[in-house]
């Protein structure tokens, strides 16, 4: 406040301020309630010097203030400013932000299903819209000068991150780049890239939280702080945090002290005094229900909060518990606010639908200040409660951790249920990032003095592990760039063949990947030193101890082999022996638990297959598996590991058909009746075969070189050959980094070869041509790009109508969440069947050439096989059904169904464009099938 300085510091600070107001900044600034952060001013700054910048802040530190003084010095300059972000949700978030600003006049949305006002000066987009824009050089380009880039550290994304790339690559040297991030640990990294590639780029890097971040452990009845001291505030304070010590005897106690029913099951008694600190230990370590978090939170003052639960059945089942056990946080005027902005909100929805889409049960949620947020709400539904939590309305969101994307919905707390989450492979503890990410949504500026994390107790929790998590605020930005067959014709169709190798060689991978290879090439330089120093201690004056090393290793590598030769003859020589075994043979089992003499009871062949008695074998796959009665009277099925040699029958005895495995009498009697039997015979256990290797010519010409070389009279042989054997080992070590930089010099450029060969191939590409075929896949985006253009190219969707070809188009774009092979998708019959069935075909005979070019999917580059599961429901769909119908037929959560329908819709565009203009029906079908689908459900909702 002014009126504390003093009248010298007041002089300064009007000094200060009529400077600023000689500047853009300074009017900037001035629409603002709250003061800037030095991060903020000193960005501003950079990019009012004419500099790009790169701003890496934690989540809610407002680092797009940045991104709107770009859009300020556009309009005050005459220029326009593109403000693109990673989701339509996100795009449609800042466009209202910035229409409120600047008026609707002035800025416009481009997010491939909304456009509007696309001529304005401030356009807010998705970065594919505008990688699309570069490649076909639109005319919207001209005037360009700033571009936002939000959340630009989505290009580690694996599956989107190379738009990204694309973008930064190919913008105008004249536009001015702002690239906003979340805290990365490589920021000054990605920073000397876009130096390299953009320009002189200023990298501003803050890892302060205006709003203090404290972090608690919920168990049982009680909220413990995570730290000992948080005299830092969650941030980067001075020295070094400590556990909290009652969290440390906490999980200690459990570990120790914890009741293990198994002790009562081996009959030991539990004192009645153990039993006491149990019941007490119990009382303070649990984990509390989801209606009591957040009765907890309301009464400690922690509402609004956020839970994240890694499951979008987990989240809508919480609603459903909170509702169960009578929670209510708003009072009866909220209630009705509540109520009013639904039905404002939801007016265009058909009253038949909404008991379809959950509505009732949804909106007593809301009244009750309680909701979901996840990916399979229908998209209005999401919407509004993001509206209704950013007006204090819902107070308690249970959302996945796709709300963590971007989406402006801070809250006062945030609770983690768990640190594990499934990756789509496995369940797998969530990274330092993922949480940094998750628990940033916690303390809202202007509103929280402090924001608190709040993680529930789980059984067999490590507090040490959970203040790494939190302590960890940083993650690194890895490029997930990798050339794609319609990046490929539009790059050449762009800049030629041999510009575009040069361009993709400037990409962020392989900036990394050279970075990464100098590091290696220091270490190749140290072994190189090493191994002149070890080539020094094998020198004999005798002659080339060198070469001698090498007879012996060669000697010793042909002993190996036919070691490993003898032992693989001998598995398959035992496999064979069981493979002739029959009920009743008496053999002698050489190794194991169940070493000894034993009937066969079931010889235990592979399915399918007979040992020449008629006995016919179970299902294994690792070969014969013999069930035997041992002579201690135990029923077992061995394993070849059992046989590491040949067994032979020693006896024959008859297996009574009265015999039952199950009954120890009938065990009893057998057995014994076997010691009878076969008691007396020993079996040769030390009989010896000669050594493959004594017969060995090979080996004989070894040995005979080596007591012929000089060396091998020297008296120092074996000193010189534990140097040389040093040196070997360096040396081999050597050449294997030596092809790690052979692998990572010039990888994006080798693959982009590749993909452009297998182009040629098709006849996509001549040289430096793009043919007609190329200029059709250059309008097609997508993850199955060629095979798209392969299907018009082949006619396979020709006379097709808009709900079959709206089928087909799906399979290029849906993936399921969940594969489920056994299950055979229902489809369409007639003609969409058909062509569906032809693309499958396409894709195998794609696959195979992509196998031949050494184009590897693993690698993120190449053609994943189209996945027919959303088929059937976008046909129904597309032919007039109602929701309810497709959507009890899809089984799909109506979120789920809106997006893929969406991209469906994107698709068919892309196909509208692209397929030819005279002979064919492809592109009318295709434009009338995007009417077909956007309708009811789809068409009012405004995010994809």
């Amino acid at each position: 406040m002014t009126e504390d300085l003093s009248p010298a510091e007041r002089y300064q600070a009007s000094r200060i301020r009529a400077a600023e107001q000689a500047t853009a900044f300074g009017p900037f600034r001035e629409m603002y309630e709250f003061d800037l952060d030095p991060y903020q001013i000193e960005a501003c700054g950079a990019l009012e010097a004419g500099k790009g910048v790169l701003v890496a802040a934690p989540t809610g530190s407002g680092k797009t203030i940045v991104g709107e003084f770009a859009v300020h010095l556009a309009l005050e300059q005459g220029r326009k400013c593109f403000y693109t972000t990673p989701i339509k949700a996100l795009s449609n978030q800042k466009f209202a932000d910035l229409v409120k600003r600047y008026g609707a006049d002035k800025v416009g949305l481009l997010t491939g299903d909304n456009s509007v006002n696309a001529d304005a000066p401030v356009v807010v987009m998705t970065t594919e819209v505008l990688r699309n824009m570069l490649y076909a050089g639109s005319q919207a380009l001209v005037g360009l000068g700033y571009v936002v880039m939000d959340e630009v550290h989505y290009l580690s994304d694996r599956f989107r991150g190379a738009v990204w790339e694309e973008v930064i690559i190919h913008l105008p040297e004249s536009v001015t780049l702002v690239s906003l991030s979340a805290t990365v640990s490589n920021a000054e990294e990605f920073g000397d890239w876009l130096d390299t590639v953009r320009g002189d780029t200023a990298v501003i890097v803050s890892e302060h939280r205006p709003v203090p971040l404290w972090q608690h452990v919920l168990a049982g009845r009680r909220m413990y702080d995570l730290f000992e001291e948080e005299s830092d505030h969650g941030g980067r304070g001075v020295g070094r945090r400590e556990v909290n010590p009652d969290l440390v005897r906490l999980a200690r106690m459990e570990n120790q002290r914890g009741y293990n029913p198994r002790e009562r099951r081996r009959g030991k008694m539990v004192r009645e005094a153990d039993r006491e600190r149990e019941r007490r230990q119990r009382s303070r370590i649990w984990t509390p229900s989801r209606p009591e978090v957040i009765d907890r939170l309301d009464a400690e003052g922690l509402l609004p909060a956020i839970t994240f639960i890694f499951s979008r059945a987990g989240c809508e089942a919480s609603v459903q518990q909170c509702l169960h056990a009578g929670l209510r946080l708003n009072d009866e005027d909220k209630r009705r606010l509540v109520r009013e902005i639904v039905e404002a909100r939801t007016a265009s929805i058909p009253t038949e639908d909404l008991h379809v889409l959950g509505y009732y049960e949804w909106l007593e949620g809301l009244e009750r200040g309680i909701a979901a947020h996840h990916a399979g709400m229908l998209p209005t539904f999401k919407e509004v409660v993001e509206e209704l939590f950013v007006r204090g309305l819902v107070k308690a969101v249970f959302a996945t951790e796709t709300l963590a994307l971007g989406i402006n919905m801070p809250a006062r707390s945030v609770v983690l249920e768990k640190l594990v989450k499934w990756n789509g492979e496995q369940h797998a503890d969530i990274t330092p990032g993922e949480y940094t990410q998750l628990t940033g949504r916690a303390g809202r500026r202007g509103i929280d003095v402090e924001g608190h994390a709040v993680v529930l107790w789980q059984r067999g929790m490590d507090p040490g592990a959970l203040a790494g998590l939190a302590g960890t605020r940083t993650y690194p930005l890895r490029s997930s760039f990798r050339p794609s067959y319609n990046m490929a014709v539009n790059l050449v169709q762009q800049f030629g063949r041999h510009r575009s190798r040069e361009l993709l060689e400037t990409s962020f991978a392989q900036f990394q990947a050279d970075r990464s290879v100098v590091g290696i090439s220091r270490q190749v330089q140290k072994n190189e030193e090493g191994l002149e120093g070890y080539r020094e201690g094998m020198t004999c004056h005798l002659g080339d101890f060198e070469e001698y090393a090498r007879l012996r290793r060669d000697l010793k590598d042909r002993e190996t082999e036919l070691a490993k030769h003898g032992a693989s003859q001998r598995r398959a020589a035992a496999a064979a022996s069981l493979e002739k075994l029959k009920p009743g043979d008496v053999i002698h089992v050489p190794t194991g638990k169940f070493a000894g003499l034993a009937l066969v009871l079931d010889p235990g062949l592979p399915a399918g297959r007979t040992n020449g008695h008629g006995h016919r074998g179970l299902e294994y796959h690792d070969g014969p598996r013999p069930l035997v009665l041992t002579a201690e009277r135990q029923v077992k099925r061995l394993a070849s590991i059992d046989f590491p040699v040949p067994v032979e029958a020693l006896e024959r005895m008859r297996v009574p058909k009265s015999f039952n495995p199950r009954s120890p009498q009938s065990r009893r009697d057998l057995a014994s009746a076997l010691r009878t039997k076969a008691g007396h015979i020993v079996p040769d256990r030390h009989r010896k075969e000669r050594s493959v290797a004594a017969d060995d010519r090979e080996i004989a010409r070894y040995r005979a070189e080596l007591r012929a070389h000089p060396c091998h009279g020297c008296d120092e042989r074996e000193d010189h050959a534990r140097w040389a054997e040093r040196y070997h080992r360096l040396q081999r070590d050597t050449q294997q980094l030596e092809r790690r930089i052979e692998g990572r010099t010039n990888t994006i450029a080798r693959t982009f070869d590749r993909i452009v060969a297998l182009l040629t191939e098709l006849d996509y590409l001549r040289g430096s041509e793009v043919t007609e075929h190329g200029r059709r896949l250059a309008r097609l985006y997508g993850e199955l790009d060629l095979l798209a253009s392969e299907c018009l190219r082949a006619g396979v969707w020709e006379g097709l109508n808009p709900a079959e070809l709206a089928a087909c188009v799906s399979a290029l774009v849906y993936e399921a969440r969940q594969s489920d092979d056994a299950v055979a998708p229902k489809l369409p019959s007639g003609p969409a069947k058909t062509a569906m069935g032809e693309m499958v075909r396409i894709w195998g005979r794609l696959d195979a050439l992509e196998e031949d070019f050494k184009i590897n999917q693993a690698e993120g580059v190449g053609q994943r096989e189209p996945d027919l599961g959303f088929a059937w429901a976008v046909y129904m769909w597309a032919s007039g059904r109602t929701l309810d119908e497709v959507l009890r037929e899809a089984e799909m959560p109506a979120g789920d169904f809106v997006r893929w329908c969406k991209q469906v819709i994107d698709v068919l565009g892309q196909v509208a464009a692209a397929a030819p203009r005279e002979g064919s029906s492809v592109g009318r079908s295709a434009r009338k099938a995007v009417d077909e689908v956007l309708r009811g459900v789809v068409a009012y909702s405004s995010v994809g």
